[in-house]
């Protein structure tokens, strides 16, 4: 089973994020959220920060606007991950060139369609 950690997870309806995380779970994949917010999401215990995951990562999904992602970086480019998919609005130039940079792959996309049409 994947490692896909959720960079914004939520417990709140409506947004992209939760329903990302339902969707994965679906798929059957094991989702780590990670949330400053929330203790848990979708019944899932979170962690506060990207450092807090000590498992190799498959697939980090971002749901966070670009100033918040800001404050990862560094944390993000250390982390064992195979891809990182930046969903839209969460772009962010200096994070992708440090992370071609170490030779993670890159997806610009939606987790959502990706999952519903077998891209994923």
């Amino acid at each position: 089973m994947k490692n896909v950690a959720i960079l914004g997870a939520t417990e709140k309806e409506g947004r992209y994020a939760k329903k990302a995380q339902n969707l994965l779970m679906v798929h059957d994949y094991n989702v780590l959220p990670i949330s400053v917010r929330f203790d848990k999401v979708l019944g899932i215990s979170t962690y506060k920060s990207v450092a807090e995951i000590s498992e190799p990562i498959d697939t980090l999904t971002i749901y966070v606007n670009p100033r918040v992602l800001a404050e990862q970086i560094d944390e993000i480019t250390a982390m064992k991950i195979r891809r990182v998919i930046f969903n839209p609005g969460t772009e962010s130039p200096e994070l992708e060139e440090k992370l071609k940079a170490s030779g993670k792959e890159i997806v610009h996309g939606c987790t959502i369609v990706m999952l519903n049409t077998g891209q994923f």
